[in-house]
């Protein structure tokens, strides 16, 4: 059995938290650990490291090595999209991996999942997992039902027939409903929110995209990974959903047994956080009085809430959103405006993630810029030089390994450096911790393009 992980997305219904750069997958909502982590852990549970096989855009790929990285699962494999084209189109390209990288047979049993969801209780999700692969090996399309806890008006639905050996029969699927109709569904009983989770064997998924995606599965057939690779622009961008499950005389549904919530909403999110005895679901350094059933979520500040009630109220080092329970579907229209008016708000965490760390906006204002910089042990910056700027750097922890025209030299905590303008320089960490470094920018322009690399 295989795990697919997909981790490209790039939502922002959770903004300021999550945006294009830094999306939900790689958010720590409950505790420290991103949701990708609990991911991977959770079917690490199942199969090792090295059957897991993570789907993500190119320009994540530093983020998802450093996650992979805190979880120990190192001997995963990365599969990495050129350009975004939806969920049929990766589990395709991660299904030619499997077949032509690791040498998978028709047989073998892929598990898709998401790498954004939170599921608790892993014994009830564990024995889900393993009753869809039993069902998968037959050559069924498996999908997984959520049974209904309210009339979700954001999640499609699963009609589901006639049970046969724990799973059912698949009768069709509904689009996001009304609350109207959504209602009728829950009470009808036989209605299911579509997780957006599938299992199939490799021979199932090849043969059902050759019968209904015939576009996709002419760019597989017979072609190496690299060659899928390399022409997957060329791929529809079409979501499995409507490019096989709604189409498929294979599907099965196998119920989910345990706790699951994808979080597509601050109104999701306030589900799931612990409350306080008024309803309160409160992180960060925030103060309630008189506050009821609102959600509080501080990052840099400060946080008093006084006498509100169903708020949710979120902060990040660069924004505040704040809306009234029951409007959060709205935040992504926040993030359309913010397109619209070319704000890098929209996009941009003020923490840019790079091969060799972090970097993260501590300030700027006329002729200077501050950043924090954060090298992982053994990592180097490339060899650069400006022409309308100075560096200065101060080491807060860790040894930098600093390399100036032809001068290297070693630089401890509380010391510092400085470039002049037009000096070649490199960073390097040389130790075993990260290395953290405050640097500051001064000269008359200080634009992103004032960087030579060599």
């Amino acid at each position: 059995m295989k795990v697919i992980i997909l981790a490209g997305g790039g939502g922002s219904r959770l903004f300021p938290l999550s945006r294009k750069a830094y999306p939900k997958q790689f958010l720590a909502l409950e505790d420290d650990k991103s949701l990708l982590v609990h991911t991977v852990e959770r079917f690490m549970a199942l199969v090792p490291a090295e059957d897991i096989i993570l789907v993500t855009n190119e320009s994540y790929q530093y983020h998802v090595q450093n996650e992979l990285e805190l979880c120990h699962a190192d001997k995963a494999h990365i599969v990495l999209e050129p350009v975004a084209k939806n969920t049929a189109p990766a589990i395709a390209l991660a299904a030619k991996y499997c077949e032509s990288e690791l040498g998978c047979s028709q047989e073998e049993v892929l598990i898709i999942a998401a790498a954004d969801h939170v599921i608790k209780q892993q014994e009830e999700f564990s024995e889900c997992i393993s009753r869809a692969a039993a069902v998968a090996e037959k050559n069924a399309f498996v999908t997984f039902g959520i049974k209904p806890r309210n009339p979700e008006t954001g999640y499609g639905y699963i009609e589901a027939g006639e049970e046969t050996e724990g799973s059912f029969q698949v009768k069709s699927f509904k689009e996001k409903p009304d609350l109207g109709l959504a209602e009728k569904y829950v009470a009808a009983g036989n209605y299911y929110w579509n997780s957006g989770m599938f299992a199939f064997n490799l021979g199932c998924i090849m043969g059902e995209l050759a019968a209904y995606q015939p576009e996709i599965h002419k760019l597989l057939d017979g072609h190496s990974y690299q060659e899928v690779h390399d022409t997957f622009e060329d791929m529809p961008s079409i979501s499995i959903d409507y490019a096989v499950a709604e189409n498929s005389k294979k599907v099965r549904m196998v119920p989910f047994s345990c706790y699951w919530n994808d979080i597509g909403s601050w109104d999701a999110m306030y589900d799931i956080l612990p409350k306080d005895k008024h309803g309160n679901a409160v992180k960060g350094d925030c103060i309630t009085i008189d506050c009821k059933d609102s959600l509080l979520i501080g990052h840099d500040r400060l946080i008093a809430g006084i006498g509100i009630d169903d708020l949710l109220l979120v902060e990040s080092d660069d924004v505040i959103v704040a809306t009234k329970k029951g409007n959060s579907q709205k935040v992504k229209d926040v993030v359309e405006t913010l397109k619209k008016n070319h704000r890098k708000e929209a996009t941009e965490h003020t923490t840019l993630y790079y091969y060799w760390g972090t970097s993260s906006s501590l300030g700027k204002g006329k002729n200077y810029v501050m950043r924090k910089l954060r090298i992982m042990p053994g990592k180097t910056l490339p060899l650069r030089m400006h022409y309308h700027r100075t560096e200065h750097f101060i080491v807060l922890s860790g040894t930098a390994e600093v390399q100036r025209d032809e001068k290297t030299s070693m630089i401890h905590e509380n010391e510092s450096v400085f470039i002049p303008q037009t000096s070649r320089y490199q960073l390097s960490n040389p130790g075993r911790i990260p290395l953290e470094i405050i640097e500051i920018r001064n000269g008359t322009y200080l634009g992103e393009d004032d960087i030579v690399e060599f």
